[in-house]
């Protein structure tokens, strides 16, 4: 039972599936590449992807980063298609992708290189799926459009390729007011034409989750649906309930002290909270090496959920000081009925991760992946 563990996690699966269901019904048209990389964005990769399986179509894959998260998927059972997203680094690793079947991105002029020796080695593979990345303005992974040109050329009608998919990713869909994202899909075309690919039958895909929720003009033929799935908000400034997402971590903890400290004494390392009157606080026992962030500040809001005349009574406060290693201490001044053993939540169901993130200056994204082994995780 929960109440056993120190900092434990509940991963709601039904509010995942849900989360994918509404990144469909953006547009039922398209296909999916249903994000679970980095360990399913700290929700775990394998889970995730077993409650998510029944929600694919047809056509539909996983995405992740590397071979290794790849492999995790093959080794749990997990038969449904999977897309590196990062593509191979070494011959080794291309030879895994033809072995296993994956499909992968192609991002540089060395994979090419890589691919078509391969081909010409006459060893025996099945045709592949390959996404041809281009870069149109994030600089980060791409093909320059004088590289796509010529690997588009090289592999359009190899035998070696079962189907190509042309992908490119946005720098700037969290922001709505942004010109970036229609330049990048300018370049896009430009960049199409000037290959000469033929736009009635070839496959694209721009769209990650901000995109899929502001930016429709970008959805194609795919999407790939991240930190939507696990009810983060990609729009800068929102909360994810904001666009009926569903969190899908509470992160939560319980109260394990409660002391009054008097008026003009500091708690905390470095003294840097001062008790301005007398205060009744509580320690919690989660810190920055269970993965909750240690630059969150004085103020950051936590949810105690306590007991009362036979039942919960929920009650918003703050962190009163410095984050240690295993504990933080929070106000309890407007909590009279705070108890050792009270349930605190951290971020999560009635508390937006996306909050705690601005607060620390950071996105839910880094606050999920942060999470560490020490935390017991429930899958419900």
């Amino acid at each position: 039972m929960a109440a056993e563990f120190r900092a434990w996690a509940t991963i709601d699966l039904q509010a995942l599936r849900a989360n994918l269901a509404l990144a469909r019904a953006q547009n039922p048209d398209c296909s999916v590449v249903a994000v679970v990389k980095a360990n399913g964005y700290g929700h775990g990769i394998v889970p995730v992807a077993k409650a998510l399986q029944d929600q694919l179509r047809a056509g539909d894959c996983f995405g992740v980063a590397s071979i290794e998260e790849a492999q995790t998927l093959r080794s749990a059972g997990i038969t449904e298609p999977v897309l590196l997203l990062e593509g191979f680094v070494t011959s080794g690793e291309l030879a895994e992708v033809a072995q296993q079947g994956f499909q992968c991105v192609l991002h540089s002029p060395y994979q090419l290189d890589a691919m078509l020796a391969l081909f010409a080695s006459g060893k025996s593979i099945e045709p592949l799926t390959v996404w041809l990345k281009i870069d149109t303005g994030m600089h980060r992974l791409g093909l320059s459009p004088a590289e796509f040109v010529t690997a588009w050329n090289a592999l359009k009608s190899h035998s070696g390729i079962r189907k190509l998919i042309v992908m490119s990713h946005f720098a700037c869909a969290d922001d709505p007011q942004s010109p970036a994202t229609e330049r990048q899909v300018a370049l896009l075309h430009e960049t199409l034409a000037a290959a000469n690919v033929p736009l009635a039958t070839t496959e694209l895909s721009l769209a990650a989750s901000a995109a899929i929720l502001i930016w429709p003009q970008t959805h194609y033929q795919w999407f790939r649906p991240g930190i939507m799935l696990y009810g983060g908000a990609p729009i800068m400034g929102e909360n994810g309930i904001d666009r009926g997402l569903r969190p899908v971590m509470t992160l939560r903890s319980r109260l394990m002290a409660i002391k009054t400290v008097a008026a003009g004494e500091a708690v905390g390392y470095g003294a840097s909270y001062i008790c301005e009157r007398e205060q009744r606080i509580g320690i919690v026992s989660i810190g920055y090496g269970d993965g909750y962030p240690r630059r969150a500040p004085s103020g950051t809001p936590v949810l105690i959920n306590s007991r009362h005349d036979g039942r919960i009574v929920q009650q918003r406060t703050g962190l009163a000081g410095r984050v240690s290693m295993d504990m933080i201490i929070v106000d309890l001044s407007e909590c009279e009925h705070a108890a050792v053993g009270d349930e605190v939540i951290l971020w999560g169901e009635g508390l937006p991760a996306d909050e705690i993130a601005r607060r620390c200056g950071t996105l839910a994204y880094e606050l999920f992946c942060q999470v560490t082994p020490r935390v017991h995780f429930q899958y419900v």
